[in-house]
């Protein structure tokens, strides 16, 4: 994590800003369909402020600058962030949010402007409110991105990777199936169609998937979906004749980029449909309300268009059985992988006393996932992080500027891959020397809160917000706590991160109840700053559940673990177990050992470590 000296970008930045008449300019992370990770095309954000978190918005005045992110990204902001930029501290009290700085810098009528392509509709009237109340002149869409102008020749091209037909092994459900589910929605919705921006919900839908993202199998694209056709925006010169014949006479291929007006002619016939109706209620287009503000105008504003909670991405995130099966397969070969490192590392850094950093360590657990079945790559960047880099919650080592790990510290790994069957997150938390009193009680109040979250039942409607509690209650007895979500929601051979479900204090995850075959994260930690980070992760799966009674005749839901690689034995404080805690540490280990054993057939040194790691409590 290096400084970036910002002085001449702003400077031209700036220059722009007062040739479109803008005092205060916008820059959020993320790229015209809302995706989390994002091409280097559109790392704007970072290029402009020089912060790389994967989280955050800029704002620009023409003689100030911020910077807001979450409590995930404190210390990589203050590290990374020069002497040009404040950094907005969101969620912290008495600091103001970006949408109420840029409210309080537009006072006395200033404009405040924005790419429309990368902001929601909604996010730009709660933001254009906020300006109005404050005396500010008016949200002005300004539809040149001023950072690409200011990038100029610089800028990384726009990926044009192949397309590529996820096998119906792997999907378990065929495309044209999926949009006869679409329709029969959109039917009882009584909706003139659905326009589709957000990448992963494209490649779910059609089956295929792509590489013009890092780490998120997606391509570009949109999709637009009527109860007669059925229409996919991407450029022709990513298209394999093995995509065409998938596809075949069924969907309608247009060029990426002639979306906008598409769907303003299409958006203009249904409304003269509408007029010839007479009293027949009039037909709105669909759209997500994650959706680009710029979409939303296309399709006409507010008038024309009903902003809802994607359908696809709620199909998308109740798995079928075949993409849970996949889900179980792929983290029995991962945990395998993730066994055969952590034996590895501690061989070298003990018994040998090699000299590793932290991207040697990365490197060296891709290369042992590589060598297993249906490996496409890693689902995000590998956080190996030792002693206080391991308190950066999103620490990314970089070849060069990382850390040498240190045997006598904590060593933290938050890691990742895609299988053609399924994607995994895993967490660990190891030491390798003898763990201080505070690191191993703080390890093991995080672990009884990860157990406590799995074995957790709850009725049917139930949210992630809801249990949340259940993962901190240790933590906050002690008075300790963490800053960011439980729990995301992961996608299947898709992005890691997935909506709409997940467990946290955000106000959406009380929105969306958990659902049989939803997959999701468990990941409660602890951090000190400049001493260590803690954090377990599990992937866990919805499922229904036995219970003695059923109040209000309601089905109960419990969880399945899928993550199958064992915690480490030096941290845990075993006295501070219960026997309920121990004995579902025992049979968690007894099923690692049974089900990637078999992985280890002459390899003596994970065997002896995985053995050791699973021993009864």
């Amino acid at each position: 994590m290096e400084t970036v000296n910002t002085t001449e970008r702003l400077s031209r930045l700036r220059e722009l800003m007062k040739k479109y008449s803008v005092d205060v300019y916008v820059v959020p992370s993320e790229d015209s369909h809302q995706s989390e990770y994002i091409a280097p095309c559109d790392a704007r954000r970072e290029f402009i402020c020089g912060f790389s978190g994967s989280a955050g918005t800029a704002v620009i005045t023409l003689d100030k600058a911020a910077l807001a992110t979450d409590g995930r990204y404190f210390n990589q902001a203050e590290k990374e962030l020069d002497s040009n930029w404040e950094l907005l501290k969101q969620g912290l009290q008495d600091v103001p949010t970006w949408q109420e700085w840029t409210a309080d810098q537009s006072e006395g009528g200033k404009t405040v402007g924005v790419d429309p392509t990368v902001i929601t509709a909604s996010d730009a009237r709660k933001l254009a409110d906020k300006i109005k109340k404050k005396g500010g002149a008016e949200l002005k869409s300004v539809k040149e991105n001023l950072v690409d102008a200011v990038w100029g020749d610089a800028k990384p091209a726009r990926p044009d990777e192949n397309v590529k037909v996820l096998g119906l092994e792997f999907a378990g459900k065929g495309y044209k199936e999926k949009l006869e589910d679409l329709r029969k929605d959109l039917e009882k919705r009584k909706s003139a169609g659905f326009v589709i921006s957000m990448l992963d919900e494209t490649a779910w839908l059609y089956n295929l998937r792509g590489n013009d993202i890092p780490y998120n199998p997606v391509f570009f694209s949109y999709a637009v979906v009527t109860q007669d056709a059925a229409t996919l925006y991407v450029n022709d010169s990513k298209l394999t004749g093995d995509v065409k014949q998938h596809l075949g006479d069924f969907v309608k291929i247009r060029p990426y980029d002639s979306i906008f007006d598409d769907v303003t002619a299409l958006s203009d016939a249904v409304a003269r449909t509408n007029g010839d109706g007479g009293s027949r209620e009039a037909k709105k287009f669909l759209l997500s309300n994650k959706a680009s503000w710029a979409l939303n105008q296309s399709l006409g504003g507010q008038d024309k268009v009903e902003e809802v909670r994607s359908p696809i991405g709620d199909a998308k995130a109740a798995k079928n059985e075949t993409e849970l099966e996949g889900m179980r397969a792929c983290h029995i070969r991962d945990g395998a992988a993730l066994s055969e490192y952590f034996a590895w590392l501690e061989d070298q850094l003990v018994s040998k006393g090699a000299r590793l950093d932290e991207v040697d360590a990365a490197e060296k657990l891709e290369s042992i996932r590589s060598k297993h079945k249906h490996f496409v790559g890693l689902s995000f960047p590998t956080i190996s992080s030792t002693g206080p880099n391991a308190a950066v919650i999103h620490y990314k080592p970089e070849r060069g500027s990382c850390s040498v790990i240190d045997p006598k510290a904590i060593y933290l790994c938050d890691s990742g891959a895609q299988y053609l069957d399924g994607t995994t997150d895993t967490t660990r938390t190891l030491h390798f020397a003898e763990p201080t009193d505070m690191e191993r009680k703080a390890y093991t109040l995080v672990l009884k809160g990860n157990i406590a979250l799995e074995r957790a039942k709850f009725p049917k409607g139930t949210s992630g917000f809801a249990l949340d509690t259940l993962a901190r209650q240790f933590l906050w007895a002690e008075g300790l706590d963490y800053r960011h979500g439980t729990g995301h929601g992961v996608g299947s051979y898709l992005n890691v991160h997935e909506g709409p479900i997940g467990i946290g204090t955000r106000v959406q995850y009380s929105e969306v109840s958990l659902a049989v075959g939803n997959v999701i994260s468990d990941e409660p930690g602890y951090y000190e700053d400049g001493n260590f980070g803690i954090r377990i992760e599990n992937i866990i799966m919805v499922k229904e559940v036995d219970t003695n009674h059923k109040f209000g005749d309601k089905p109960y839901l419990g969880f399945e673990h899928v993550t199958m690689t064992p915690m480490c034995r030096k941290l845990i404080d075993v006295s501070l177990l219960t026997k309920a805690e121990k004995e579902w540490l025992n049979s968690y280990n007894e099923e690692i050992l049974e089900k990637t054993s078999s992985y280890f057939e002459g390899d003596s040194l994970t065997k002896v470590w995985l053995e050791r790691e699973c021993q009864p409590y």
